[in-house]
C-alpha cells in the first residue's frame, strides 16, 4: 500500500473521513461513568466496546480479572477487560492497548458531561483514556476500509484496572506482551505544545508506614504511653531525602493519619509515600536505604513496619522501541509535523510497562490525541487538531510493523 502522508494519500484521505463518527463514539464512552470501582458502569461500557469491536470483524470476549496481585488499595472486586483479536495474512504480531476505566466517582459525570468548544473536546476521562479506546476502534475502522490485513494478529486489550495500577490485568498484559512483536498504547500525547510520544515511562509504588505503640490516658498518664504519632513523625522526617535527581528516583510522603480520639496517646499511625523510579535496579536500591532508616526510632518500644508495593515497573527504550520512535518521527515528518520521542518517563506510570516486562517488543506509549486537564473535575479535554495526525499515524505504524518495515 503506497502511503506518504500527502494529498494523494489513500490512508490520509480515508483518515479525513474519521472525525464525525470518531467524536460520536467519544460522546458515547465519556457517556458513560466508568470508575475503577464502578462495576455497573463498567460492565456498560465493555458492552459497548466489545459491540463495537465485534461489529469490526473482530473474535471478541470479556476477560475475567486475575488474582494476580492485591495491593493497599486493590478494591475486593475489578472489572473485565475485552479482548479482540483480528487474523491475517502476514507474519507479524501487533497489540493495542487502551484502558477504559477513570479514576472518577460516580456521579461526577454530571458536572462534565461530554461537548465541543472550539477546536477542545471536554468529558470525564476524555484524556485518559476514553479518547484512546476511540482512537484504536477508529483505526481498525480505517485499516478495515483500507482492506488493510497484512499482519498475523492484530490484538486489542481494552483494560478495566489501569487507574489502581492493574491488579487484575496484569497477567494478561504479560501473556500477551509476551506474544506480540510490537506493543502500541493509546495514553494521551502530551499536552499543546508537546507533541510527543514516549518510549519510556516512570515505575511507581508506594511505601506503606505502619508504626505500633501504646495507648494511655494523654492527661493523667502520658508517660506510660508510646506515641506512635511522634514515632511516625520521625520516620516521615528522616526519609523526606530519598528522592535522587541523579537516578530519577523519587519518594514524596503524601498521606498520614494517627490516633482516634484527642485525650489518648496514639497507640497506631500509618502513613503513605508515593515512589517513582527510572529504572527497575531502582527498585532494589530505594528499599534498601528506606529499611536502613527505619531502624532508628525515636520513641522506645514502638514498632515500626514497612512494604514497598513495586506497582509498576520503569518502562525503558530498547534497539527496537528506539527504531519504531524514529519511524514514527519520520511518518509524522511526511505531515508536516514535529514529534518528539520521550526516552526518559515524564512522571507517569502505564499497562505498556507491565506488558513488556517479558517481552521483546518494540513498545511505544503516548499514541494517543493530545490534551490535558487529566484526573481533574472540571477541565478534562483533547485537542481536536490532533486527531488527524494521531489517527494517521497509529494507522501508519499498524500497517508498517505488520509488514515488516520497522
Amino acid at each position: 500500500m503506497a502511503t506518504g502522508g500527502q494529498a494523494g494519500d489513500p490512508l490520509l484521505a480515508r483518515v479525513k473521513q474519521e472525525r464525525g463518527a470518531y467524536l460520536k463514539t467519544l460522546q458515547e464512552l465519556v457517556a458513560i461513568e466508568s470508575g475503577s470501582r464502578d462495576i455497573d458502569g463498567l460492565n456498560r461500557i465493555s458492552e459497548l466496546i466489545a459491540g463495537r469491536l465485534r461489529a469490526l470483524g473482530g473474535d471478541v470476549q470479556f476477560v475475567a480479572p486475575g488474582a494476580d496481585v492485591r495491593f493497599d488499595d486493590t478494591p475486593k472486586q475489578i472489572g473485565r477487560m475485552v479482548l479482540a483479536r483480528f487474523k491475517g495474512t502476514g507474519t507479524r504480531r501487533v497489540l493495542l492497548l487502551a484502558h477504559m476505566d477513570t479514576v472518577y466517582e460516580k456521579g461526577m459525570g454530571a458536572k462534565q458531561p461530554f461537548r465541543v468548544d472550539g477546536d477542545r473536546a471536554y468529558g470525564l476521562g476524555i484524556a485518559d483514556d476514553k479518547q484512546g479506546v476511540a482512537l484504536i476502534l477508529h483505526a481498525l475502522a480505517v485499516l478495515q476500509a483500507m482492506k488493510s490485513q497484512q499482519y498475523a494478529a492484530l490484538t486489542v486489550l481494552i483494560t478495566a484496572d489501569e487507574e489502581i495500577s492493574a491488579p487484575g490485568s496484569r497477567g494478561t498484559l504479560m501473556r500477551l506482551g509476551r506474544e506480540h512483536d510490537v506493543i502500541l498504547s493509546a495514553e494521551g500525547g502530551g499536552p499543546a505544545g508537546n507533541d510527543r510520544l514516549e518510549l519510556a515511562t516512570t515505575g511507581s509504588g508506594a511505601l506503606l508506614l505502619k508504626v505500633t505503640g501504646r495507648a494511655s490516658h494523654a492527661g493523667q498518664a502520658p508517660e506510660q504511653g508510646r506515641n506512635a504519632l511522634y514515632e511516625m513523625a520521625h520516620q516521615i522526617m528522616q526519609m523526606r531525602d530519598l528522592s535522587d535527581p541523579a537516578t530519577g528516583v523519587k519518594l514524596n510522603w503524601t498521606v498520614a493519619s494517627a490516633g482516634t480520639v484527642r485525650n489518648i496517646i496514639p497507640a497506631a499511625a500509618q502513613a503513605m509515600a508515593d515512589v517513582r523510579v527510572q529504572r527497575q535496579a531502582s527498585w532494589d536500591a530505594i528499599e534498601r536505604r528506606v529499611r536502613e532508616r527505619v531502624v532508628k526510632t525515636l520513641i522506645p518500644d514502638t514498632k515500626v513496619d514497612v512494604v514497598l508495593e513495586r506497582r509498576r515497573p520503569p518502562l525503558e527504550p530498547t534497539v527496537a522501541s528506539r527504531t519504531l520512535g524514529a519511524q514514527a518521527q519520520r511518518v509524522y515528518s511526511e505531515l508536516g509535523r514535529t514529534l518528539t520521542v520521550a526516552t526518559e518517563g515524564q512522571g507517569g506510570a502505564t499497562d505498556a510497562a507491565i506488558a513488556a516486562i517479558e517481552s521483546k517488543a518494540a513498545v511505544i506509549e503516548g499514541l494517543g490525541l493530545q490534551g490535558g486537564g487529566a484526573h481533574s473535575n472540571d477541565a478534562e479535554y483533547i485537542l481536536l487538531n490532533s486527531l488527524e495526525p494521531r489517527l494517521y499515524l497509529l494507522s501508519r505504524l499498524i500497517i508498517e510493523s505488520a509488514a515488516g518495515k520497522n
